[in-house]
């Protein structure tokens, strides 16, 4: 009886060394110019992602604050504590803090030992999906193709080179992806346990979205795996369980430790790890149920308000299903996309006769299924999106990119292929001259160009197709060869002009954008207003004369303020320990007013400060409107009308108020909590 592949695979034991008879056995030996490519590939990203890292100076100084933090203690180190007097943490998980403020610890904290590690982390990316579709495809030129996509894609150049989660979060979720491909040849359960590992740290590296890539990597091994149903099942419950213990201690390890002798978890209701990842970072954020819970510390005093106008000055990314293709994040992730997408169809077409155990497909469905899965997720999120959280996806978009290009090349002899070859080049260019045009003024000749030489090349794939048209046109197997690497090239083209445009400049705070620097606007008021916000944000100079008060005192903090950002803009410029009241959102409900009252008699407070905001006398609700109506009529407002003091905690502002005397300091209110209270 004649036994098929497919049935041959489906009884194989678990570790069968049986390979899938859809491929071949081995990858054949490097060619010179392969071996030379790679080691370009990776140090050439090395040097790009390195060169002049200082210039994005701290980054986003909540998480450098962090970081230094760690490089200074132990305990903060552990626990991502914002500051060394271990108050409170990050609103985040502790494992790119880890990295970060051990090279703190080692090198001495500075931008570089901060930021180094983080470009190193791109480099392994890029190894990593090197790998996974070398592997897959027995094609050195494809794995190549993977790594240069990932490398030259705008918002990894940003988000690597940046102190933020993000960089070892997708490290560690290509990572799975890597070990996913691995364990599916052989149905190797110890590599699907390496995924769940890699999984369960980036979950300690940003919670939820650290797993949004589990759906796609647990279907791809259920589907493609070489072995029986249950020991799939098996495998895959295996890999939680792996997934589990590797996250799961540190949730214990939460929980066991005291809450007295540890920093309080920024974000959380009531202290708990999971009340993190299940509410502020989780369902609550995507569902748009966390902005300030309903309280906002930033709401103008009596008697003022922000003009619409301003208003628009504060927009977000937009929501729904052109999410993904716009504004900010159309810059930052998009450029491939649409072809990447195609790509998929094509390639699950293209395999549609394979056997079930068919690797190809099964790293189609990894990187696939991550890019729409997340991407949807994004599209639908409601709560606060960042632009740069889309570098969740930007392996995806490689890897299924590069796997789609493959397989066209292999069959770029026939009408599929060069069908296939036209439409993937047409949708890079097409694309890529529609976000180039939203910034019309920066090398206009470049979409032009893009347009012009992918239309062409797809234009000649067509005729390809079409065999009296190739005979016509000497179009050969060769011209067809010619045609594809040169459409892919300028369909790259606007990609890695942005990213190049990135690389060099210099980002920081916690919005920080992709390509060339902006014009600046001139928006009146709003400069001086937004100049003032971005201080009480952590961002701008702080007075030297406050970083030397703060750097004379013996306290253990040396100053307490209200939200994370200026704490650590704070920490920063004086290397002192700043206690952050009410955390990243002045929601965290510590310190209570007798905790506060606690430190200040036990000496551990030495000052408490407030930013002080002047608002523009058109920003009144009694000034006479434009239509000549009658002016609204306003609340009456005290001696101190103009100055907004915002602070999350009222009751500890007002206490302090009433009995300590302040002092003016660079647009602050400071009050020494060291003097006899009055």
């Amino acid at each position: 009886m004649t036994v098929t592949t497919a049935e041959a695979a489906e009884s194989a034991p678990p570790e069968s060394t049986t390979p899938v008879a859809a491929a071949p056995a081995a990858l054949p030996p490097a060619r010179r110019w392969e071996r030379v490519a790679l080691i370009v590939l990776i140090l050439g990203t090395a040097i790009a992602y390195l060169w002049n890292i200082s210039v994005n100076k701290m980054g986003n100084s909540f998480y450098a604050a962090a970081a230094w933090s760690g490089s200074k203690d132990w305990k903060a180190l552990l626990f991502g504590s914002l500051d060394p007097g271990n108050f409170i943490t990050v609103d985040k998980p502790p494992v790119s803090q880890w990295v970060m403020a051990l090279s703190g610890q080692i090198f001495g904290f500075s931008s570089a030992s901060m930021l180094v590690p983080q470009a190193l982390m791109a480099v392994a990316a890029v190894a990593l999906m090197y790998g996974a579709i070398t592997r897959v495809t027995l094609s050195r030129t494809a794995g190549l193709l993977a790594g240069l996509v990932l490398a030259v894609t705008p918002v990894v150049a940003l988000m690597f080179r940046f102190n933020n989660p993000d960089a070892v979060m997708v490290l560690l979720m290509t990572a799975g992806a890597y070990c996913t491909i691995r364990a599916l040849p052989h149905a190797s359960w110890r590599w699907l346990a390496l995924a769940g590992v890699a999984l369960g740290f980036a979950f300690l590296a940003k919670m939820l979205e650290g797993l949004m890539v589990l759906p796609a990597l647990g279907l791809a091994y259920l589907v493609v795996a070489p072995t029986t149903l249950r020991n799939r099942v098996v495998h895959l419950l295996g890999a939680a369980a792996a997934l589990i213990v590797s996250s799961g201690w540190y949730v214990l390890l939460t929980i066991a430790w005291p809450e007295s002798s540890r920093p309080y978890l920024a974000g959380s209701k009531d202290n708990t790890f999971m009340d993190l990842v299940l509410g502020y970072n989780g369902f609550a954020r995507y569902l748009g149920q966390n902005h300030m819970g309903g309280k906002n510390p930033f709401q103008m005093p009596e008697g003022y308000e922000i003009p619409h106008s301003v208003r628009q000055g504060f927009g977000g990314f937009g929501q729904g299903h052109d999410r993904m293709f716009t504004g900010e994040i159309g810059f930052e992730i998009s450029w491939l996309l649409p072809a990447a997408l195609l790509a998929f169809v094509l390639v699950l077409i293209a395999r549609g006769r394979a056997p079930r155990t068919d690797i190809v497909r099964g790293a189609a469905l990894v990187f696939g299924l991550w890019m729409i899965i997340d991407g949807i997720a994004f599209s639908e999120m409601k709560g606060g999106m960042h632009a740069y959280y889309t570098l969740a996806i930007a392996p995806a978009i490689a890897g299924v990119f590069a796997l789609g290009v493959h397989e066209l090349w292999q069959r770029r002899a026939d009408k599929f292929g060069r069908i296939g070859s036209a439409a993937m080049i047409l949708s890079m260019g097409v694309w890529a001259f529609v976000v180039l045009q939203r910034n019309a003024d920066w090398q206009s000749w470049l979409r032009w160009t893009i347009l012009a030489v992918t239309v062409l090349t797809a234009i000649g794939l067509l005729l390809a197709a079409v065999p009296v048209a190739a005979r016509l046109a000497r179009i050969d197997t060769r011209a067809t060869s010619v045609l594809l690497v040169a459409g892919l090239l300028a369909g790259l083209a606007g990609s890695i002009a942005y990213t190049a445009a990135t690389l060099p400049e210099s980002h920081t705070g916690g919005g920080p954008s992709v390509g060339p620097p902006a014009p600046p606007r001139d928006m009146g008021a709003l400069n001086a207003f937004r100049g003032q916000m971005s201080m009480m944000m952590g961002g701008g100079d702080v007075d030297p004369k406050l970083a030397d008060l703060l750097r004379a005192t013996t306290t253990k903090w040396s100053a307490a303020i209200d939200r994370s950002g200026p704490a650590a803009g704070l920490e920063l410029a004086t290397h002192t320990s700043v206690m952050a009241i009410g955390g990243f959102t002045s929601e965290d409900p510590v310190p209570t007013l007798p905790q506060f009252q606690d430190d200040v008699r036990n000496h551990q407070i030495g000052y408490y400060i407030v930013p002080e905001v002047h608002l523009p006398d058109s920003w009144r609700t009694d000034q006479a409107p434009a239509d000549g109506k009658d002016p609204k009529p306003a609340p009456p407002v005290d001696k101190n009308a103009g100055i907004w003091r915002p602070a999350g905690n009222k009751e500890i502002l007002d206490w302090v108020m009433a009995h300590y005397t302040e002092q003016h300091v660079g647009g602050l209110a400071v009050f020494d909590l060291t003097a006899p209270a009055h």
